[in-house]
């Protein structure tokens, strides 16, 4: 099919017509949007002590925020914020332990790591992978019993 001139002129400004019936509907709605949220906003400035509210509220009856949890790993004592965390390294095997301290604490490669234990990184990443589920059972149990 052969379009003259005349007929792409008119694709052409039909097209423009178009775009530009888009753009102010468009404008138009973000005009309303903005001034319905004008309506609904109230500014800081207006909030007086009588009237304020905390955006959030913690409970912090049972836990004390400073309680010291100590652990021993690779000769290397941790001081650790939360319980649970601590009684779950504690219940894993040593070597498990070990490990989990090596790469996150001790910032060891897996490379490092399979070397340390004479094997080679994917072992080493297979150890780590495992340690960290063996981690996750033990904190789900231990979420689990408190509650």
């Amino acid at each position: 099919m052969n379009c003259t001139e005349a007929y792409k002129e008119h694709i052409m400004y039909t097209f423009n017509g178009f775009c530009k019936v888009v753009i102010r509907y468009a404008a138009i709605n973000a005009w309303r949007e903005r001034s319905r949220r004008r309506q609904r906003e109230i500014s800081f400035e207006y909030l007086t002590e009588e009237k304020f509210y905390p955006f959030s509220t913690s409970d912090e009856y049972f836990a004390d925020p400073y309680k010291e949890y100590r652990i021993t790993i690779c000769g290397q004592t941790i001081i650790l914020t939360n319980g649970n965390l601590a009684a779950a390294l504690l219940s894993l095997p040593k070597k498990k332990r070990e490990i989990i301290y090596l790469y996150f604490f001790g910032r060891y490669t897996q490379q490092e790591i399979g070397e340390i234990y004479g094997s080679c990184r994917s072992t080493a990443w297979h150890h780590i992978h495992s340690a960290l589920q063996m981690l996750q059972k033990e904190m789900e149990v231990l979420s689990h019993g408190e509650t």
